[in-house]
């Protein structure tokens, strides 16, 4: 699966994602800094998925009506680094085509899409 990862995911989820054989593209190593309107046309234009840790952009894809190749927010703060990986890598695994087109919330306890 493509994805562009947010410059606030965190490194190991990248990792352990390009591990398991998805193509990741992530923002802290492309274009660091850049806008979150930037970054929602980015993931559209490369026809990925966006994980992201910022909420703004269900303010851009809900209210602003910005158009998405699906949005997976990840709210895992607090858990060790393997775990948010394991918990990212399982919701792709098993929930990631359902995923394309929709606002996804992933938290420590379960997978919310939104379509």
């Amino acid at each position: 699966m493509k994805l562009l990862a947010d410059e606030g995911v965190d490194a190991p989820i990248v990792g352990r994602l390009r591990g398991e054989g998805h193509e990741v593209l992530y923002v802290a190593e492309m274009r660091p800094g850049i806008k979150d309107p930037e970054v929602l046309a980015l993931a559209r234009e490369e026809g990925a998925l966006l994980l992201t840790t910022d909420k703004d952009f269900g303010e851009l894809v809900f209210r602003q009506g910005l158009l998405s190749t699906g949005v997976l927010l990840l709210r895992l703060e607090g858990l060790p680094f393997l775990e948010k990986a394991n918990r990212v890598a399982w919701a792709l695994r098993e929930h990631g085509v359902e995923m394309v087109g929709a606002f996804s919330v992933l938290n420590g306890k379960r997978l919310r899409i939104r379509r």
